[in-house]
């Protein structure tokens, strides 16, 4: 408690935040997104000629809504779509999806898997086994119950997640040869990569992210996470993980497409189509406007779905 304290005095951006929060709900999206925007970028919000990347961001949150975006941001639903688009071997086999969390039954479970929702961003709710008897269960489960109550729009007031019928879901557990799962996210726009990034000690708790352009060549601007300190190496499999990114990101403005890469063998990870919530600064901020070129906004303006 006192060092949430101590947090807010030292930034007071913190508290401004906290009582936005607060009055929040009361906003329409994009009342909350222009506010959110000023607080957390320091910046005003154009919408009318937007040019960065995180202001392009909230534009697509605002219009363009289409339905299928539902769909493709709910963990489980989403792998019926991807099978059909690049096959069932890049698919995680799904265990097991529970309604309420009294259904979830560790002793029907493996020694080893994953247990998470489906319909939220946060890596904090994803609870992976590899040992039943190490495993904090009720925790998991505790944690779990709270996050089949909280609708992940309202966070940033990112569209797709509102209609999501929430779930908690068992996935079978993978690991590659570095003792984790690293992540490949495919920055795609309107179905062509342009830049990725990889994570990696998501293990040891100190999550690195390194950008890439499609070529796997480094990238000198950080967002949120630093940098690793090793080089990281180009999968060989990694002219495949581009092709089946701009497959599945085919007649979509922007998407980020996440894929795993564990032991040669590719596996899809999940969707995103606002990297971020369009609110964290790249450093350096040229960035920002190097990936807004890429985003070529659509001509219309779909908003034909209710509030």
């Amino acid at each position: 408690m006192l060092n949430k304290i101590f947090n807010r005095i030292k930034n007071p951006q913190l508290i401004v935040l906290d009582i936005f929060n607060k009055f929040s709900k009361y906003l329409t999206d994009e009342q909350f997104l222009r506010y959110r925007f000023r607080i957390v970028m320091g910046k005003r919000l154009d919408l009318k000629n937007p040019t960065s990347y995180n202001e392009k961001l909230q534009w697509l949150k605002l219009y363009d809504r289409n339905p299928l975006y539902t769909k493709l941001v709910d963990k489980v639903a989403v792998k019926d779509y991807v099978a059909s688009i690049i096959g069932n071997e890049y698919i995680i086999p799904t265990l097991k999806v529970y309604k309420s969390p009294e259904e979830v039954r560790i002793e029907d479970l493996p020694e080893r898997f994953v247990l998470k929702t489906n319909h939220d961003g946060d890596s904090l709710g994803v609870f992976v086994c590899k040992d039943k008897k190490n495993f904090d269960f009720n925790k998991a489960i505790s944690i779990l119950s709270k996050n089949l109550q909280h609708n992940y729009y309202y966070t940033g007031r990112e569209w797709p997640y509102k209609n999501v019928n929430p779930v908690i879901f068992a996935e079978e557990y993978k690991e590659d040869e570095f003792g984790e799962l690293r992540d490949y996210k495919f920055f795609c726009f309107n179905g062509v990569v342009k830049a990725l990034f990889v994570a990696t000690d998501r293990s040891v708790g100190h999550v690195k992210f390194d950008y890439f352009d499609r070529d796997f060549n480094h990238l000198d601007f950080t967002q949120s996470h630093p940098m690793s300190n090793v080089t990281l190496k180009k999968p060989d499999n990694f002219e495949k993980m581009i092709e089946l990114a701009e497959r599945l990101s085919k007649g979509l403005p922007h998407v980020r497409i996440d894929l795993y890469n564990c032991n040669g063998k590719i596996y899809f990870g999940e969707m995103t189509f606002y990297h971020y919530g369009g609110m964290i600064k790249f450093h350096p901020e040229e960035w920002d406007y190097k990936f807004g070129s890429w985003l070529q906004l659509p001509k219309y303006k779909r908003t034909d779905e209710k509030e």
